[in-house]
């Protein structure tokens, strides 16, 4: 597949999902707020019900105490009215004929006149009609009065001898039942008109501001004298989160998605970019191997020929050809072999315990004449007292040979090369360091350097040649040995590769 292909598959499904992403988290944030504001609603007509409650017991009691006075005062006055309209009284008068038949007649007269005095009953009616019309006029005045009294009476009064706490406390639970928040924990506080607190529940606190909820008590009253209530809901976040609790999950799901897909992508590109490595490995490989091989074949082509057996000069300089292709041959096949070790999770090492110290000097004898040839000069110094390690001798000597290899290959040319292999301990770890005076190595090739296939750019210089294999392979022997490896260096003033590997502690 094409690199571009994969940026656009990679670029529409990364659009795809973000979007995704982004509705949902849009969604969760809008039913929050609409959650929000549903439960803000429903507290504030709930507190403001229980205002309008608080007012209806104020004027019932108002009216009660009202209604005893106006009775007594009623009472007062219609004995007053008596004594000056008198009452209506039915009074019969018997009437004996000459046949001894009786015949009663019924007389209305107002209480306390002589009957001979008393009204019409018209006028009677009158006088009663005008009596129901002046109760009106007064039960009407009293009403008024009690309307007055409830607008300037109550006010006077301390809130705490207005109201009741417990019942208020008894208002605020029914009302949050009516309106669908039953059970829900809350605590109120009662304010005096001086923002003085009168009354505090156990449970209120200020502790979220968005969970206080102010509501007036008696708003008719003056405004210097208005009393507050307000009431804290302490799990209101957990009111709203466990109604969105079911989008949490799909919202997870997704982003593990995203990261998912993100950490595929890059795995892909990783293995393009393997996969093109390895196909520069073949190619390089195949004419790696065909060089020797050619010169090989044609060598042996030549000791055909029987005048090359009568010349013992040219026969040596023909089989000493042989002899070096077929070590470079070796050499290459063994390049080979070790990109086998990285198809295993773990390689097949043969442990025994070495001294590292004589590791070193042996590699080290073998290297002087190479460093020699270039002009450089390569020392040593063993400051490890505790050198024994439990690793496997022929990898071990290997990633020796490997980093000292590299330093040769990547010195200056104008400069003679100067090699140190160092040894010393770190509590019971054992040190080794190869530094040299090369060309040195950037932050970002000392990321990578060691990754299989990589290789570091080396300008015009075209006689480094290599599969981009040594020291990966060196990483993975010294990982598998239970140490550790790192590179420091900076373009141009050199190279230092440590590796650390725990000793084995003699008592």
């Amino acid at each position: 597949m094409k690199k571009s292909t994969i940026w656009v598959l990679a670029i529409v499904m990364f659009v795809a999902l973000f979007a995704l992403l982004y509705l949902q988290v849009g969604y969760m944030r809008e039913s929050i707020t609409i959650r929000t504001q549903q439960f803000d609603e429903q507290v504030r007509r709930s507190l403001y019900q229980v205002m309008r409650n608080l007012e209806l017991d104020q004027a019932r009691e108002y009216l009660e105490q009202d209604i005893i006075e106006s009775e007594a005062r009623y009472l007062q006055h219609y004995g007053q009215l008596r004594g000056s309209t008198g009452i209506i009284e039915r009074t019969s008068v018997a009437i004996t004929h000459p046949d001894g038949s009786e015949t009663r007649i019924e007389q209305q007269h107002i209480a306390g006149q002589p009957i001979g005095q008393s009204r019409t009953i018209a006028r009677t009616q009158s006088d009663l009609q005008q009596a129901l019309s002046q109760r009106f006029r007064y039960e009407r005045a009293l009403v008024d009065e009690v309307i007055l009294s409830l607008i300037t009476q109550p006010s006077h009064k301390p809130i705490e001898e207005r109201i009741d706490f417990n019942t208020l406390n008894l208002y605020i639970q029914n009302e949050l039942a009516n309106v669908g928040l039953r059970g829900t924990p809350f605590g109120f506080q009662v304010l005096n008109f001086n923002n003085q607190a009168v009354y505090t529940s156990p449970n209120f606190s200020t502790r979220y501001q968005e969970a206080v909820f102010s509501q007036v008590l008696f708003p008719n009253d003056p405004p210097g004298r208005v009393n507050r209530m307000r009431v804290y809901f302490p799990t209101k976040r957990d009111y709203i989160r466990d109604e969105l609790a079911f989008l949490a999950p799909s919202l997870i799901f997704t982003f593990i998605l995203l990261i998912t897909f993100i950490f595929t992508i890059i795995i892909l590109f990783r293995q393009k970019r393997l996969s093109e490595m390895k196909n520069d490995f073949i190619n390089n490989m195949t004419h790696e191997l065909k060089t020797p091989v050619s010169t090989i074949s044609l060598a042996t082509q030549m000791l055909k020929d029987n005048s090359i057996l009568k010349s013992p000069e040219v026969f040596k300089h023909v089989t000493g050809v042989i002899n070096d292709e077929t070590k470079r041959l070796s050499f290459q096949v063994e390049k080979v072999l070790q990109m086998s070790l990285f198809d295993r999770q773990k390689s097949t090492l043969k442990l025994k315990e070495i001294d590292v110290n004589d590791v070193v000097v042996s590699v080290a004898n073998t290297h002087v004449l190479k460093v020699e040839k270039y002009g450089g000069t390569l020392d040593i110094d063993l400051e490890a007292t505790e050198s024994a390690v439990r690793v496997d001798e022929m990898h071990f000597t290997n990633v020796l040979f490997n980093l000292l290899d590299n330093a040769i290959k990547y010195r200056k040319e104008d400069v003679p090369l100067e090699l140190m292999i160092r040894t010393r301990n770190e509590g019971n770890r054992l040190i080794v360091s190869v530094e040299d005076n090369g060309i040195g190595i950037s932050r970002e090739d000392a990321k990578k350097v060691f990754e299989r296939f990589y290789r570091v750019h080396t300008g015009n210089r075209h006689d480094v040649k290599g599969f981009g294999l040594g020291l990966a392979y060196v990483k993975k022997i010294v990982n598998d040995l239970n140490g550790t490896i790192r590179v420091e260096g900076e373009l141009g003033k050199g190279t230092k590769f440590i590796i650390s590997l725990p000793t084995i502690i003699h008592k």
